[in-house]
């Protein structure tokens, strides 16, 4: 069963929001790091294996810097992740940049910066050469097409990413011919994915293409990326998926694949970010208003700017109402936002407890795609992001946004002047 459990009491979190007004997102720096240690312990005998931080889901480089002095890199898709990767001392081949339709500027980044470049389509090895040059090292991201995906990530073939399979073996082969001696593969075909199985069978897949390209091109590849796609247990029912089953899964399908075939060693690579921050981070709340209509409705100064899963993909989060933990959970409530849209909801039919004016909200599992798919419809501003520390302090490591910062882009002074 999942763990419910907070890392700050009431009496803590009221403390923290004297100086840092609500709404904000905190981040548990110590959950992090235990967790990323057991990510490591885990798969210790997956043969070279790193993990490479998804920066997309807690772009924030002190973040980062956890993350680096675990020993992971970081898994870039932007020119700005990239700039945080560089300030937050992650660079070379530390760094994995997987983009798609991606502009010339950013491969010229990635390129200074040493990283490995993961191409997304066989038309941009010509344009990578063209605008960048070719590195030393090269991978495809492969679409293995089918319906083998997970119900986030959706059926391969209606993806837009990736090569085919025959692009896959067309393109190394042109790598090849252009002198290129070092190859990596990569696919991501699950997404929060809770059972054990379908990371296997990435792994399963990707080896056996290597088997295959590797006789045929005549290459020899030096790493597997297996993407992320490791889920996060958002109900209470669920459980976390068992790093252990899913290393030693992989390790049998290694020995058994590519071991039997002498292409050893090979590194395994994985690009986690939700697994790893998600369970950790916690978007904190004040209840400003209470609605009694044809529902109860509990309004919140947080809205879907601060966290829109829920209103996207109609995500479940848990709900503490801080200081009732205790107390039976038998009112049905709407929890929402102020936004002008009725998805504004961060969870719909909730049972919490008696929920009055005043009350503080901690909204569960929000340390990954969070703070980060923020935005500033209607005028709403992007919350802070603290980080408690493992001694019990807290820093904030985003301030808050204001007026200011949503007008600065904005060009007043040269309004026109229009007839009445």
């Amino acid at each position: 069963m999942k763990d419910l459990s907070l890392p700050f009491t009431k009496e803590q979190i009221t403390g923290i929001i004297r100086e840092h007004p609500t709404p904000f997102h905190i981040y548990d720096e110590r959950g992090i790091r235990d967790n990323a240690k057991r990510l490591k312990e885990a798969f210790a005998g997956v043969e070279g294996f790193k993990e490479f931080f998804a920066v997309k889901a807690l772009p924030n480089p002190y973040i980062l810097k956890i993350m680096q002095s675990e020993g992971f890199g970081a898994d870039c898709s932007s020119l700005p992740e990239l700039l945080l990767a560089e300030k937050a001392g992650i660079v070379g081949e530390n760094i994995m940049f997987s983009s798609n339709d991606t502009p010339a500027n950013e491969f010229v980044k990635a390129r200074e910066l040493g990283g490995i470049i993961n191409l997304d389509d066989i038309t941009h090895i010509d344009f990578l050469k063209q605008n960048a040059g070719m590195p030393d090292l090269i991978c495809f991201r492969y679409n293995p097409g089918g319906e083998s995906g997970n119900a986030i990530i959706g059926k391969p073939q209606e993806a837009k990413y990736g090569f085919t399979k025959d692009q896959m073996f067309e393109g190394y082969a042109t790598c090849r011919d252009m002198g290129i001696e070092r190859f990596g593969m990569h696919t991501m075909v699950v997404s929060n994915e809770l059972n054990p199985t379908y990371l296997v069978e990435s792994a399963r897949m990707l080896f056996d293409l290597v088997v295959e390209i590797s006789e045929k091109v005549g290459i020899r590849f030096e790493f597997v990326n297996l993407g992320g796609g490791i889920g996060i247990p958002y109900r209470p029912d669920q459980d976390s998926v068992p790093y252990d089953v899913v290393a030693a899964g992989i390790q049998e399908a290694y020995a058994e694949k590519i071991e039997a075939n002498g292409l050893a060693p090979l590194k395994v690579f994985m690009e986690c970010g939700r697994a790893i921050t998600g369970p950790y981070g916690f978007l904190v709340t004040t209840v400003l208003h209470m609605k009694h209509i044809y529902k109860d409705y509990v309004g919140t100064d947080a809205c879907m700017a601060n966290l829109m899963r829920p209103g996207m993909y109609g995500a479940y989060h848990n709900i503490t109402v801080m200081g009732k933990e205790d107390q039976p959970a038998n009112f049905m409530y709407d929890v929402t936002g102020g936004l002008c849209e009725n998805n504004d909801k961060f969870a719909i039919d909730r049972m919490l407890p008696e929920v009055e004016i005043g009350d503080i909200l901690v909204i569960h599992d929000t340390g990954a795609h969070g703070y980060a798919m923020g935005f500033n419809y209607n005028g709403k501003l992007r919350s802070a992001e603290l980080l408690l520390r493992e001694d019990g302090s807290v820093t904030q490591i985003r301030r808050a946004e204001t007026v200011d910062d949503y007008f600065a882009t904005l060009d007043f002074e040269g309004l026109p002047e229009f007839p009445a």
